[in-house]
């Protein structure tokens, strides 16, 4: 990759707040709740709250989106299916963006990108009335150069990469993997940049897997939430929120020698 003097811009940090109501689920009631959550999220200095309403409600539900949406002082990204339903949900509640994510039943969390190649010309029809109606348009895909040109002829205006395999490698000490992985997703985010999308990660990004994916210079936006809500356990969540914010901006700094603005 070439040298890059500068980053494509901020580094902003979204913070995925679903557990928090996996947790209040597990129990039925209204405790932990998810609006309180995002309250302490915006106390922490994070940029935005991400939220993915399921098909099945596994934890997010109707009425969080809809407390959320009235609420929240941050942006909303609003993660979801490419089913009718869900669009009619988003064109109703407008928030600031529209991630369409895979989603399958029998899976316990997304398991892989969205496959954009060959459903290009049914998500460009999903996707129209989104975009006429303001929404930004983001689509979860794997760094794969296909996907990648697949989303931009679809006309989206950002791509989230998916980060798993890399945080999977470096978790299990794979440092071969991880260098893989971690080239795969240098790659994809500069295609992606070049080809006019705004570039986003995440997936299963925790301490010591976030330094070198905010250290990518396309990078604007990382999308955490598993790790923060099951690190608050330990040193709640702002504390938690905080020290991923300073480790994120720890890397992007070393990675353009301190010229970046604190």
């Amino acid at each position: 990759m070439p040298p890059v003097s500068q980053p494509a811009g901020p580094l902003r940090l979204g913070v995925n707040i679903d557990h928090v109501a996996t947790l209040r689920n597990a129990r039925g009631g209204s405790h932990p709740d998810p609006v309180r959550a995002m309250r302490v999220v915006e106390a922490a200095g994070a940029d935005g709250v991400t939220v993915h309403l399921r098909e099945d409600r596994r934890h997010i539900i109707d009425s969080d989106v809809e407390r959320l949406m009235a609420e929240l002082p941050l942006p909303l990204n609003f993660e979801m299916a490419a089913t009718q339903e869900m669009r009619e949900i988003a064109l109703r509640l407008r928030p600031n963006a529209v991630c369409i994510v895979p989603e399958r039943r029998e899976e316990r969390t997304t398991e892989g990108g969205l496959e954009v190649v060959a459903e290009h010309n049914r998500l460009g029809d999903f996707i129209t009335p989104l975009r006429e109606d303001g929404r930004r348009i983001s689509l979860f895909i794997e760094a794969d150069p296909r996907q990648i040109d697949a989303s931009a002829r679809v006309n989206a205006d950002i791509v989230e990469l998916h980060t798993g395999r890399f945080c999977e490698a470096v978790a299990g000490g794979r440092e071969a993997d991880a260098d893989k992985e971690l080239k795969r997703l240098s790659e994809g985010a500069q295609l992606a940049h070049e080809l006019g999308l705004e570039v986003h990660a995440g997936h299963g990004l925790d301490f010591d897997s976030v330094g070198p994916v905010a250290a990518l210079p396309q990078v604007v936006e990382l999308n955490i939430g598993h790790f923060l809500v099951g690190e608050a356990l330990f040193m709640g969540l702002e504390g938690a929120i905080r020290e991923m914010r300073a480790r994120m901006d720890t890397a992007r700094r070393a990675a353009f020698n301190e010229n970046v603005p604190e």
